[in-house]
């Protein structure tokens, strides 16, 4: 069975393309043309499930068609539509951690020099132009964190840990955030 820690959000497969079972494939890491990749796991039903690549192509620098082996219909390909896609980490050319994507480190421990453990990423916010680590502590609460390389010291592989050092006085903004929050609630 494939756990979640083993794998990294690549993107997401839209409609149908055509009638022979060709998915419309959006994606924001194109590691799967970068190394030896001969299948992606998808997301579905909350199950990961790999599925073997027959073959695909470029359509522009963030969409790709993609045909998957046993899809072979558009009624098929539709069941794959708004389905996340996902690449193991194990295949991913670490080496190289400048082809990364941010969503890579979902599930990475994140330390700060100051103030220690911070808590896990456990998503990835790159819904504006600064990307944010999403970090749940211990207690449940979640921090946003910048993904930015200024910030990071370390990257620990084989222990899931980044060491950063946040300017001063950053996380203190976002506690001053909750209590704004918190008092425009009373």
């Amino acid at each position: 069975m494939i756990r979640k820690e083993e794998v990294y959000k690549i993107g997401i497969f839209n409609k149908p393309h055509g009638i022979h079972g060709e998915l419309q494939f959006t994606f924001t890491d194109d590691v799967f043309d970068r190394t030896e990749a001969e299948y992606v796991i998808c997301l579905m039903d909350g199950i990961f499930v790999p599925f073997f690549i027959e073959e695909y192509r470029f359509r522009s620098d963030s969409s790709a068609l993609m045909k998957l082996e046993g899809v072979d219909t558009a009624e098929t390909a539709r069941k794959f539509t708004n389905t996340e896609v996902y690449f193991p980490k194990t295949l991913a050319d670490t080496d190289n951690p400048e082809e990364l994507t941010w969503d890579f480190f979902v599930g990475f421990r994140i330390e700060e020099t100051h103030h220690g453990k911070l808590g896990d990423v456990v998503a990835v916010d790159n819904s504006t132009i600064n990307t944010l680590f999403i970090v749940e502590k211990s207690d449940g609460t979640e921090l946003l964190i910048p993904a930015q390389e200024e910030f990071i010291l370390d990257i620990d592989q084989t222990g899931h840990a980044i060491t950063m050092e946040l300017p001063e006085g950053l996380l203190q903004l976002d506690e001053w955030d909750k209590e704004e929050k918190e008092a425009v609630e009373k």
